[in-house]
């Protein structure tokens, strides 16, 4: 099999899975790595407050329940060849994928809250966000919902298919388990502030260009104009460098306000306000979610187009 065709054929395998079989209910494998996770960190977090020792533990930490993947992941590439190699690859995608599962929790955010049920509708949305979804009205619940979209299809869409057509199975696996790490050990407080913080630089630094795909990628599929102005204008004052431009350019996408003030445990966060246009409704749940997708879309007809045109020229 041509080289050129195997990245194609295991991109769309892998979204065919995740579409028919969405995520896997049972047994998933980041489940349990997240658990090897927690307890390296309780293990090798013994002084928080130290902020040298701190960042070394992190730092083996990383190494520790990361490494072994990975080595296994470059075996893999090594040893394994045809078709047995786009098996594994499509399988190992699949499990990084996301876009069924971000589908689901954002659609059962968005059909309680169209039929006016907030409190269902809260309660959905606790899953998927970190805030304090009790003190949400309907446009809180509509924003946050929105903004997961958005943030998610950069980290669990966009990011994996990036990074298993730039790097293979190590490149993806890679990605994947850094940015568990990130979602479990990048807290900014006592006791993550100095261990989680060589996981976060990571996954800033692996999501640096895939945000900006997706930023440009959501721009494309949406109000284009709107889009990139918003991610021109808005993007820096937002607090994470890669969540900006994806969250700017998506809310100038979607022709909404996102951003704001928003309610956590510790208090009213006030967040910068992102796009331009009407307040988020439970119908920006679900335009949100149709722009992801078309996204996806659009990345597969560009790959393929390309792979095309690599062959009708010679592989030159």
């Amino acid at each position: 099999m041509e080289i050129w065709v195997m990245p194609v054929i295991v991109c769309i395998s892998a979204l065919l899975l995740d579409h028919l079989l969405g995520e896997p209910r049972n047994w998933h494998p980041l489940v349990g790595f997240g658990n090897l996770a927690v307890r390296v960190e309780r293990c090798l977090n013994r002084q928080p407050g130290r902020s040298g020792k701190s960042v070394l533990a992190g730092a083996f930490g990383l190494l520790v329940v990361c490494g072994p993947f990975f080595a296994l992941a470059l075996l893999a590439e090594v040893w394994l060849t045809g078709w047995w190699l786009l098996i594994i690859q499509a399988l190992v995608l699949w499990f990084a994928l996301s876009l069924r599962g971000l589908a689901e929790h954002g659609r059962a955010v968005a059909e309680p809250l169209a039929r006016g049920d907030l409190d269902e509708a809260r309660r959905k949305v606790g899953f998927i966000v970190s805030r304090d979804a009790t003190a949400l009205d309907e446009q809180g619940v509509a924003a946050a919902a929105s903004e997961s979209m958005l943030e998610n299809g950069a980290d669990a869409v966009f990011a994996s298919l990036f990074w298993f057509l730039l790097a293979g199975l190590p490149g993806v696996i890679l990605h994947r388990l850094v940015n568990t790490l990130d979602a479990m050990w990048g807290y900014r407080n006592a006791r993550f502030l100095y261990f989680g913080r060589c996981a976060a630089r990571l996954d800033d630094a692996m999501n640096w260009i895939p945000a900006r795909l997706t930023a440009l990628t959501y721009a494309l599929v949406g109000r284009t104009r709107l889009a990139l102005r918003c991610w021109r204008e808005q993007a820096r004052s937002w607090d994470s460098p890669n969540a900006g431009p994806v969250m700017a350019s998506g809310a100038g996408a979607l022709a909404v306000t996102l951003g704001g003030p928003a309610p956590y445990a510790s208090g009213v966060k006030q967040r910068p306000v992102l796009g331009n246009g009407p307040a988020p409704q439970a119908a920006t749940v679900d335009n949100a979610i149709r722009l992801v997708q078309r996204g996806v879309v659009l990345w597969l007809v560009v790959l393929v187009v390309a792979a095309v045109f690599y062959s009708l020229s010679g592989g030159q």
